[in-house]
C-alpha cells in the first residue's frame, strides 16, 4: 500500500471525499513527522512505536579503497512493531 492507496481506503470507508481525505492523512503524516524532528516518542497501541534512535560517532571503512573515514553521529527514525500487529502478521 502506498500515500494514494491510503488516501482513497480512507475516503471510502468515511465517506468523504479524496481531497478531504487527503488532508486527513497529510495531517496525520506531518504531525509524526514534526513529532519525531522534535524527538518525541510515538506510541500508537496495538501497531507499534516510534522513535528516534541516536548513533555515535565512530571510524569506519570505505569497502572501496579500505582507507579509514570518520563517521558523524546521527540521529536515525526506528520503529518497533507492536504485540498486536506482530500476533495479526503471523496469523
Amino acid at each position: 500500500m502506498n500515500k494514494a492507496n491510503l488516501i482513497k481506503q480512507v475516503s471510502e470507508k468515511t465517506n468523504i471525499e479524496l481531497k478531504a481525505a487527503k488532508v486527513i492523512v497529510d495531517t496525520f503524516f506531518d504531525a509524526m513527522r514534526e513529532s519525531l524532528e522534535k524527538g518525541d516518542r510515538i506510541e500508537i497501541r496495538g501497531f507499534g512505536t516510534f522513535v528516534v534512535r541516536h548513533y555515535g560517532a565512530y571510524k569506519g571503512r570505505n569497502p572501496k579503497t579500505g582507507e579509514i573515514v570518520h563517521v558523524p553521529p546521527k540521529k536515525l527514525p526506528y520503529f518497533k512493531v507492536g504485540r498486536e500487529m506482530k500476533k495479526l502478521v503471523n496469523k
